[in-house]
């Protein structure tokens, strides 16, 4: 039987962070702001002034993932950044949508992929014995562009194998501008084809430090591919993927929010057992002494109910519920309460979460805030994993479970009806940790080390 304490736990894990005392900002909002999402600060406009953030996205921040649990931009890795600056080409349509709907591509987990990594590795053993690659001046550059810079971006991907055909060697043509899709697409950058600080700061990884990589990534890969078979559920936490794998195809691929560095993602392997639709989210005491009981005394110097408002319960010690509108929010008493948040479109778990048992008490669920899914890094969950397009990941997951399809899992968003569904066949999950791998079509792929497992740190700050 889950008790407060194990379902808090696992709260704790996967919503807690820590929180900025100066943020609590005591205005008035309305109730379908979500939970916590007085914590997402203010805006300021072209004029000076500050307007309300928008309701939105539930305790992870408002609109456009705003709030305390949006990162702080990333610093420049490269230096001075001469020349034009390109647009934020994450900013576009057409790169949210190649974010979002990622290719299948090969299993992760491919038993293929091991001897293909091997080949890699023989192959970047020699870049390295012939002195590596140049270093690619920090400038902007796009097709027409010319000159030394480009003439060097020229070398660069011939060395390492991304220029094939004619190309001329102080031109931005289009062989170079498809060497600079190729390289941004294996290192999961936007493949656009200009040459941005983002493109430039992974180009100018050393050669011996992607061999690092692959070799601290084939040792993983030899022990995990074996395992990996018939139909199974794969997170990749470097690439931040999902991989819904039947046999040795990929059926779907999904882009996914995995743990901060802070608050990393384990590795594991278990079984996926149950579907959660519509859960609780029981809101874990340290939120519930920095955030909750401090919000709700704002609250109630204004006679509002601030419960009733976030749609959420509150327990004595016994479990027996509490009316919130005789709680005193002045006295202490309020800190040994339990609170929960109902299920509606705001729920921080959003409408489904895909169980597993798993000593650290992570799982995969939804999100209100889908904004995530559309960047690049997403490197920026407590731990958990939220999916997106979840809802056709669970169809897929409960396929051999009678009576449920596809229609029957959007129903249950639809209703916010309740139900934990045990599965007529558990299926293997695996927690993976690969950021540097080939597969049989010779692609070597490489992603952000950003829990610094392979030994070089500076493939973490890379990417």
């Amino acid at each position: 039987m889950a008790t407060w304490t194990g379902l808090a736990r696992t709260a704790a894990f996967c919503a807690t962070v820590a929180l900025a005392p100066g943020l609590l900002i005591a205005t008035s909002h309305r109730a379908d702001a979500g939970i916590f999402s007085w914590l997402g600060g203010r805006n300021q406009n072209s004029s000076g002034d500050y307007q309300q953030s928008p309701p939105s996205g539930g305790i992870f921040g408002g609109r456009g993932g705003g709030g305390i649990f949006q990162p702080a931009p990333r610093a420049p890795q490269s230096g001075a950044f001469h020349g034009d600056e390109l647009p934020p080409e994450e900013g576009t349509e057409a790169t949210r949508q190649w974010i979002t709907n990622p290719a299948l591509g090969t299993p992760t987990l491919s038993t293929r992929n091991i001897e293909a990594t091997k080949a890699a590795i023989q192959h970047y053993q020699g870049i390295v014995a012939q002195g590596g690659w140049p270093t690619v001046p920090a400038y902007a550059m796009k097709p027409g562009s010319h000159g030394e810079p480009v003439q060097i971006l020229h070398r660069r991907l011939e060395v390492s194998g991304d220029l094939a055909g004619q190309s001329i060697p102080d031109q931005y043509d289009e062989a170079l501008t498809q060497a600079v899709r190729k390289f941004q697409s294996r290192h999961a950058l936007p493949p656009t084809g200009l040459i941005d600080r983002a493109t430039i700061d992974v180009m100018n990884v050393p050669a011996s430090v992607r061999l690092l990589q692959l070799q601290s990534n084939l040792k993983r890969l030899q022990t995990l591919a074996p395992a990996a078979a018939n139909r199974y559920v794969t997170v990749n936490i470097p690439a931040a993927q999902v991989e819904a794998v039947e046999g040795g195809q990929v059926a779907q691929r999904h882009a996914a929010v995995v743990g901060k560095f802070e608050r990393q993602t384990p590795e594991l392997s278990s079984k996926i057992m149950e579907i959660n639709f519509n859960p609780y989210w029981y809101v874990p005491r340290s939120i519930v002494y920095k955030d909750l009981v401090p919000k709700a005394r704002e609250f109630a110097q204004r006679g509002q109910d601030m419960l009733a408002a976030y749609h959420m319960e509150a327990f004595d010690a016994s479990g027996a519920p509490l009316d919130s509108r005789s709680i005193n929010w002045m006295g202490d008493a309020v800190y040994g309460y339990n609170y929960r948040q109902l299920p509606w479109q705001q729920n921080s778990l959003g409408f489904v979460k895909i169980n597993f048992p798993n000593k650290d008490s992570v799982y995969m669920h939804d999100t209100p805030l889908k904004s995530l899914f559309g960047r690049n890094v997403r490197f920026e969950s407590s731990g958990c994993v939220r999916v997106s397009k979840i809802e056709t990941l669970v169809a897929w997951i409960l396929r051999d479970t009678p009576g449920w399809g596809l229609d029957r899992v959007m129903s249950m968003q639809q209703t916010s009806e309740q139900a934990d569904v045990r599965l007529a066949k558990p299926i293997p999950v695996y927690f993976v940790y690969l950021s540097a791998w080939a597969t049989p079509d010779g692609v070597v792929n490489f992603r952000p080390d950003i829990y610094n497992h392979d030994g070089a740190a500076e493939t973490a700050s890379a990417q």
